[in-house]
């Protein structure tokens, strides 16, 4: 009797991007960017990476964004926040129709929700 102890994973090759950084990052179903961090003075930071992921590009966006001690405070930035993503999201819809729409269903970013 034999044990097979790790499973074989089997998958179509997929070529690298001109873009992507053809290393470890690149995973076994999507091709990743360089990383772009962006730090302004006024404290927390973003990174930037565009991922492609089966047949379309994404940008992924990791943000560390500084909050107040006190809740009530932190909780108003946190709605600011909240407004600016979503209108990030429409512009960038705006750019071009259809980038984020077309996957059929009503989706939780489709419909502006009230932050309290």
């Amino acid at each position: 009797m034999t044990i097979r102890t790790m499973a074989r994973i089997q998958r179509a090759p997929t070529d690298h991007t001109d873009w992507c950084t053809r290393d470890h990052t690149c995973g076994l179903a999507e091709h990743r960017g360089r990383p772009i961090t962006i730090a302004p003075d006024t404290g927390g930071r973003a990174v930037v990476t565009r991922v492609r992921a089966g047949d379309r590009d994404y940008a992924e966006i990791t943000m560390r964004v500084p909050l107040h001690r006190s809740d009530r405070i932190a909780a108003a930035r946190l709605t600011v926040l909240l407004r600016h993503i979503h209108a990030l999201f429409a512009a960038v819809a705006a750019v071009r129709p259809g980038t984020l729409t077309g996957r059929g269903g009503q989706r939780a970013i489709d419909t502006p929700r009230r932050v309290a």
